[in-house]
């Protein structure tokens, strides 16, 4: 097992904290349980989509939440209870746990919808980069042609 000491990049870099800390959250050696299984893929270039597995689900017990550049996908199962009448369960093999996932968003990344189908919870998302951080072209000008610096004299007639 490794572990890495983000440490010197805190006392020689200003501004990276959010950085910094994305690292240490990758580096974590915590162990998720993998539930419910997901894809991100790419569907353009500055287009993204996540699905999540979440067979069992309605939409009304899903939650998305986006909150500084952290999307949190939430799932909270509501009692299954047909007219008050209990099941029994021979096998019981569909997990309706609860479950939250988190994905830490880039800079200008929003999320552009949701559909919940088949499901599968399919998240659009999109990088929208403000006017100001786009490329532009700047115009090359071409001055005038310059007058002559030294005016000269016709001669004097005689």
């Amino acid at each position: 097992m490794r572990t890495y000491d983000f440490t010197p990049l805190y006392r020689s870099a200003v501004g990276f904290d959010r950085l910094a800390g994305l690292l240490e959250t990758a580096a974590a050696t915590r162990q998720e349980n993998g539930w419910p299984p997901y894809n991100i893929e790419t569907t353009g270039e500055n287009a993204y989509r996540i699905e999540i597995a979440v067979a069992g689900f309605r939409p009304d017990e899903l939650t998305l939440e986006v909150k500084e550049n952290l999307l949190t996908v939430t799932g909270r199962k509501t009692a299954n209870d047909d007219a008050g009448a209990q099941r029994t369960y021979l096998h019981r093999g569909l997990a309706e746990r609860d479950f939250e996932r988190r994905f830490q968003l880039a800079d200008y990344v929003m999320v552009t919808r949701a559909d919940l189908a088949d499901g599968l919870l399919s998240i659009e998302l999109a990088r929208e980069l403000p006017e100001a951080l786009k490329p532009r072209r700047i115009e090359i000008g071409v001055p005038a042609p310059a007058k002559p610096l030294i005016e000269t004299r016709k001669p004097k007639a005689a």
